[in-house]
């Protein structure tokens, strides 16, 4: 039994990096599977275009179990924002135990932007870099070494991070799984309004150079320019460990 998290937060180019994972053939992919307990039982509010799939479990301990029938017979690849865990993982140290960890992180002006234009109601914690962090300290302590992958890493040379990622969770190479078709994949119906850029890029595109990001945040108002406050120093804290890892690859192994 083997079962690969991507722990990210939102407009983190994590579903492309998904959509990657799909293409490879190998691996069991679920997608962002404790959305259902989070939206569900956490929270009150539930955000724009998200149609629950009637079948599919809908609190933490259902859905834990459902994950590990899933790697029982295949390899399991899931996405989900750190934020939907952090009440019950760090409580859970036999499920952290039974799978590799890794961080999506982007810029949050960036990851702001993009937010905003799919649903600008959306609350300081739904942006989820804090959570992510909070996670990340909570499997430290208990001994993980998750692999920490900037964003803008991934879009300057997805080949290149990707292969990375997946030697140090163990999986071989896989050259054919950078590009794909515009198919609505499984397990995207109840969300897939999102995922609509991701369909369509076929691969991981690089960042627009011509974008200034903190002039576009400001334009939205002080409510946004606050969220970008709050989290850019967890933001920060993840870019020195991606650079630590990345001069000391030994040391940071799983």
């Amino acid at each position: 039994m083997k079962i690969h998290a991507l722990w990210c937060h939102p407009r983190s180019v994590s579903t492309a990096f998904e959509r990657v994972q799909r293409e490879r053939g190998d691996l069991d992919v679920l997608h962002e599977p404790f959305m259902y307990d989070y939206y569900l039982n956490q929270t009150k509010r539930l955000f724009p275009d998200f149609v629950p799939e009637p079948d599919h479990p809908r609190d933490y301990v259902d859905i834990r179990a459902m994950i590990l029938r899933h790697a029982e017979q295949r390899t399991v690849f899931f996405k989900d924002m750190a934020y939907y865990v952090l009440a019950h993982l760090p409580d859970d140290p036999a499920f952290m135990a039974s799978m590799s960890h890794c961080f999506l992180v982007r810029d949050p002006a960036e990851s702001i932007l993009s937010y905003y234009r799919r649903d600008p109601g959306f609350t300081q914690d739904e942006l989820g870099i804090e959570a992510q962090w909070r996670l990340y300290q909570a499997l430290t302590a208990a001994g993980h070494k998750p692999l920490v992958v900037m964003t803008d890493a991934l879009r300057a040379d997805a080949p290149r991070t990707l292969r990375r990622y997946w030697a140090h969770v163990g999986l071989p190479d896989a050259p054919h799984a950078f590009a794909w078709d515009n198919k609505v994949p499984e397990g995207w119906e109840s969300v897939k309004e999102w995922h609509g850029d991701v369909l369509s890029s076929g691969a991981i595109r690089a960042a627009d150079p011509t974008r200034d990001y903190p002039a576009e945040l400001a334009a939205l108002g002080p409510v946004y320019a606050g969220y970008d406050a709050h989290h850019r120093p967890f933001y920060e804290a993840f870019a020195k460990v991606a650079t630590m890892q990345l001069e000391s690859p030994r040391t940071h192994q799983k």
